[in-house]
Order: C-alpha cells, then sequence, then structure tokens
C-alpha cells in the first residue's frame, strides 16, 4: 500500500513593529505556524521571511514573488500565516492573491483570523467573504456609475481620455488641430472606398498613426465613424466595463447622454458613411447561438443513478435512462431554500459553541498565564545581570540564579507558540461559527444579486451531489465539522425535501 504523501506547506512571516514590542518576534511566529502545520501532518518545505517589509511594498518584494511562484508551480500546496494584514495591505491585494491560490488549488491559512482554505468549511467561508465582497465592490461601481450621468449632462469629463480628433482644455472638450484633419480624411477615404481595411492601408501607409502610436485597424475605423461627435453630437454614458482586462459593451440606448460638441464632418457625409456601414453589417450578421448557463450540471443525479442534463430544447434537467426530470426554476428555488438549513439549528449550533468555547477558554487561560510567566522571568533575569554588571553578585552567583530562568525562559519560549497553535487548531476548526452563519444567512438574502460565475462557485464549494427521485430531492451538502464528528474530514450532511416539488405527469 502506498504511502499518503504529506501536504507541502510554506511559511510567511511577515511580523509588525507593533507586533515585536509586544514580544511577537518572527521566530515566535514561525514556531506557531509549524506547531499548526505538525498538528495538521504537514510538511514544511519553503520560509518565506519579509521581516520589516513595509506593507506597501510586500507584493514587489522577492520573497513575495518567490511564495508566488512556488505556488504556480505547485512547489507547495498552502501557505500559512500569522494575519491576513501581513500578507496583503488591503482587500484587492488579497482577494488579487486569493485568485492565484484558487487557481493553482493552493490552500491560505490565517491563524488570526481562524481561516484554512484547505477544508471544505474553509473555502466555504473564504467564497462568502469574496462574494461579499465582490457584492460591496459593485454597489460602490453604482453609486460613482450613477454621478456618471449627472456629470454628462453637465458637459463635464466622464473620465477617459477625449476622443480621436479632440482634446480636454480646461475642461471643455475642444477641436485638436493636429488629429480632426485625420478623423475627416477618414470620413473621405471611406465614402470614395467602402472599404475599412482600405482606409486603415491608405492611412498608415502615409504615416498617420492612432494617438497611441499603433496603426490603424478596420476595428478603429468603424469605431470612428459611426461615433456622432464628429457632426456635433457627444455621446456620453452610453459603454460600460464588464470587468478588468475585458470588452466594453454598450449601455441600453434610453441612458444614453448626448451633449453639443464641435463638429468635423458635414452630416450629409457622416449619414452617408454610416448608412453603407449598416448595409455591410446586415449582410454579413450570423444569429449567433448562445450556450445557456446552469448551476448544476455534473451535480445533478437521477434516482436510477444517471447523470441529469438540460437539453437544447427542453427547460428541464432530464435523465435520458428512464425520462425523470425536474424544471431548472424548480431546482434552482429548491436549492436556494435549503442554504438557509445548510448549515445548523441554532440548538445545535449553540451546544457547539459551548463545547468549542470551553476547550478555547481553557488554553487561552493558560497562555495567559504562561505569557505572564515569561515576562516575570524576563524581567527577573534583567534583574540579574543588572546586579552582575554592577559587581552585586559574583560570576557563581550569576550563574546559579541566571541559568535556572534562562532554562525556564526557552521552555516558555517553546510552549507558548504551541498553545497558541492549539487554539489555532480549535478556532480553525469552528470557523467562526456565528459569523459563517451570519455570513450564510446573508448569502442567502443576496444569492440572487450575484452573478452566475459566483454563484456556480459557491454551489461547488459546498455541493457535494444532487439526487433527483420520483417523489423528492436530496441535496448532499459538503459536512462542516462543527459538532459531533469534529475529527472527520469527509463527510456529508444529506437534506431532504419530501413535500415541496412533486414532478410534473
Amino acid at each position: 500500500m502506498e504511502r499518503k504523501l504529506r501536504k507541502r506547506v510554506g511559511i510567511w512571516v511577515r511580523v509588525s513593529t507593533a507586533d515585536q514590542a509586544q514580544g511577537e518576534s518572527p521566530e515566535h511566529h514561525e514556531r506557531r505556524a509549524r506547531y499548526y502545520a505538525e498538528a495538521k501532518g504537514w510538511e514544511v518545505i519553503k520560509l518565506y521571511d519579509l521581516s520589516g517589509v513595509s506593507g506597501k511594498s510586500v507584493l514587489g518584494h522577492p520573497e513575495a514573488q518567490r511564495m508566488l511562484t512556488d505556488i504556480k508551480n505547485g512547489h507547495i500546496e498552502a501557505l500559512i500565516f500569522s494575519k491576513l494584514a501581513r500578507l496583503a495591505r488591503n482587500t484587492k491585494d488579497l482577494l488579487d492573491i486569493s485568485d492565484i491560490f484558487q487557481e493553482h488549488e493552493a490552500g491560505m491559512v490565517s491563524l488570526g483570523e481562524a481561516i484554512d482554505t484547505t477544508s471544505p468549511a474553509g473555502r466555504l467561508f473564504y467564497t462568502m467573504i469574496a462574494a461579499m465582497a465582490q457584492w460591496e465592490r459593485e454597489e460602490i461601481s453604482e453609486r460613482v456609475k450613477a454621478s456618471v450621468p449627472v456629470r454628462a449632462k453637465m458637459g463635464k469629463s466622464t473620465g477617459g481620455a477625449a476622443p480621436f480628433g479632440y482634446r480636454w482644455e480646461n475642461k471643455v472638450l475642444v477641436l485638436d488641430e493636429n488629429e480632426a484633419p485625420i478623423r475627416k480624411l477618414i470620413f473621405e477615404l471611406f465614402n470614395e472606398h467602402k472599404r475599412k481595411k482600405t482606409v486603415a492601408r491608405i492611412l498608415n501607409e502615409k504615416g498617420y498613426r492612432t494617438r497611441k502610436g499603433a496603426k490603424f485597424s478596420d476595428t478603429t475605423i468603424d469605431r470612428l465613424l459611426r461615433d456622432p461627435i464628429v457632426i456635433g453630437t457627444r455621446r456620453a454614458n452610453y459603454t460600460q466595463s464588464l470587468g478588468e482586462g475585458k470588452a466594453w459593451t454598450l449601455k441600453p440606448e434610453d441612458e444614453w447622454i448626448y451633449v453639443e460638441s464641435e463638429p468635423i464632418v458635414s452630416e450629409e457625409l457622416f449619414r452617408e458613411c454610416n448608412e453603407f456601414l449598416d448595409k455591410q453589417r446586415t449582410s454579413r450578421e450570423k444569429i449567433s447561438r448562445k450556450t445557456a448557463k446552469h448551476l448544476f450540471p455534473g451535480l445533478a443525479y437521477c434516482h436510477c443513478g444517471g447523470k441529469m442534463y438540460v437539453f437544447s430544447s427542453s427547460p428541464q434537467y432530464v435523465c435520458k435512462a428512464c425520462k425523470n426530470k425536474i424544471p431548472i426554476d424548480d431546482l434552482n428555488a429548491i436549492y436556494q431554500e435549503q442554504l438557509k438549513d445548510f448549515l445548523l439549528s441554532d440548538e445545535d449550533l449553540q451546544t457547539y459553541l459551548h463545547q468549542s468555547d470551553d476547550q478555547i477558554v481553557q488554553r487561552s487561560e493558560r497562555l495567559t498565564v504562561l505569557t505572564e510567566e515569561k515576562k516575570k522571568v524576563q524581567a527577573e533575569m534583567d534583574k540579574i545581570y543588572r546586579l552582575y554588571m554592577d559587581d552585586k553578585i559574583s560570576s557563581n552567583g550569576f550563574d546559579r540564579n541566571y541559568r535556572p530562568l534562562e532554562e525556564r525562559f526557552a521552555q516558555l519560549e517553546q510552549e507558548i507558540p504551541q498553545l497558541q497553535a492549539e487554539i489555532d487548531l480549535l478556532k480553525i476548526r469552528s470557523l467562526s461559527s456565528e459569523q459563517i452563519q451570519s455570513e450564510a444567512h446573508s448569502l442567502y438574502n443576496r444569492w440572487d444579486m450575484l452573478d452566475f460565475e459566483k454563484q456556480r462557485q459557491i454551489v461547488e464549494a459546498i455541493t457535494d451531489k444532487i439526487v433527483i427521485h420520483e417523489d423528492e430531492i436530496s441535496i448532499e451538502f459538503h459536512y462542516l465539522p462543527f459538532f459531533k464528528e469534529l475529527e472527520k474530514n469527509a463527510s456529508t450532511q444529506q437534506h431532504n425535501v419530501r413535500d415541496s416539488w412533486l414532478p410534473p405527469a
């Protein structure tokens, strides 16, 4: 029988000045992380030491780049660190880093926040945090969007560069004496040749370039020909981004705002060019078939054992073998309803919290005692050292009194981080149950506001299988290790829905 390989992990050490002032040295944080890895049965193979590195320069530091490279290459499968704030300086950096970890299926373990994404529960917790962060970002984005139409109606800049042929001067859009003639030439050439690629080729051959110094393309020519700003009508608030690095798309026309601008070409020339463009587009357009997106492919099973699929001709999940079926909307609604009951009942939660809290409190009390003892031992060592330096005790007296204290201090240096690791393990196993329950309720209430990709990520993180019976639906969620079977790493919790849906005859 092959021996199961231990998970290879790295330790990230970056200790703030405030932490060091409280006696938390880089060595202390390293030992604490090593004890946690040992308790989990993991092998520490990498140490990333960023002691003294400021938060502003973390991601650009060679150690950080080495860590990210090791994650991408699969050299380490998880990273242990003391706090999220020690890994990234803000939420954006943290989410960017977590995206890299998620892409390469690596775990993140924050001892301070009790997050361990190597477990299903930890992945759910972090996925919910990311989902809520996305929702908050979108809320901020919506507030910013709301201000754009107001600025546009006032003729003010709504961000970005001025259109080709124009420039902003004292917040007023005026003609650019260098670019405006080129933009006029584009219309004249297209009216003559009727081909966008031909216009682009002629411009490039004449040595003309875009504002960024690139050659003109047929796509650029199309965009410049269609913008009505050249006939004195500037469009604003008409496009929106699909996300960083993604394309821009047009908003609904009823949201567009038109502001007067200085014309470059005549309305007649503009109309002739655009009428021809419209004819070209109509003749070449092909109706594209959109692929529908569904939440449960690969997770929905029929009671006969076969997988259930959504076929293009049917708005239902269908089993090929026995023709069992369920409407897509019904399954979506049932799943969303089960999110409320996924975690724990209030009674179960309180029972578990009391049990977990008792263990954490006991160890925390012991940790407080040991920490205070360490301070006293340190103070006594300092006192004896001062007496020796002031020639008030002999060398023999110093050795006799100092050595036992030194030995006890070394013991405490080992005991304290080990006890902290035990507390970390308990906290991470409980996964801040109250906070998760709160986030889960919030997630349920905001489910419809999340985009499809985020919903699908959450479904994959918490769902093992959905079985469609003739008169019931069984949703098997990944069991969160809250109570009773806390020590078991892999089991499932099944919720049966017996009376909320019956398939159509």
